[in-house]
């Protein structure tokens, strides 16, 4: 099966690269390495803002980096031209937007994690990971997350 034919029996429609909110470009393709730039939460079209640990559960971060990843996917779409020339999701950081006390950026960032396992299968989606607590996130974005693809 193919991504868009999995992305589609999920009921996913890709959306559009968004426009760079400063000084920096959605994606660089070097060798067969895409470096796509962060990516915040969004929800209804607009920032979804939160901080983890103040008034955000883990279950709400987790659905806002599976949102993200989803976003991601369509910046990567429009990236390679086609999600089937995906090799491996290689790397991915996610910043938490959360409270000092908060100790659970590893399971809202699974939100994301296990989202490209369920659309490019175990071996393709799994992915070296990085998640960090964060003091802010632009817009007061609940989560951010950048992506590392290899292509072939």
């Amino acid at each position: 099966m193919s991504i868009q034919d999995k992305l589609k029996s999920l009921g996913i429609t890709l959306p559009p690269v968004a426009v760079p909110a400063a000084a920096y470009v959605p994606f660089v393709q070097t060798g067969k390495l895409v470096f796509l730039s962060g990516h915040i939460a969004k929800k209804d079209g607009k920032p979804w803002v939160g901080q983890l640990g103040a008034n955000m559960t883990t279950e709400e971060g987790k659905q806002a980096a599976r949102a993200i990843a989803i976003d991601l996917l369509g910046t990567l779409n429009a990236a390679v031209g086609n999600l089937d020339k995906v090799k491996r999701i290689v790397k991915v950081m996610s910043l938490v937007n959360s409270t000092g006390s908060f100790t659970e950026q590893h399971l809202v960032t699974n939100g994301a994690s296990e989202f490209f396992a369920e659309v490019f299968g175990s071996e393709k989606g799994a992915h070296a990971r990085s998640a960090f607590g964060v003091a802010q996130v632009p817009f007061g974005a609940c989560v951010e997350i950048e992506l590392i693809a290899e292509i072939e």
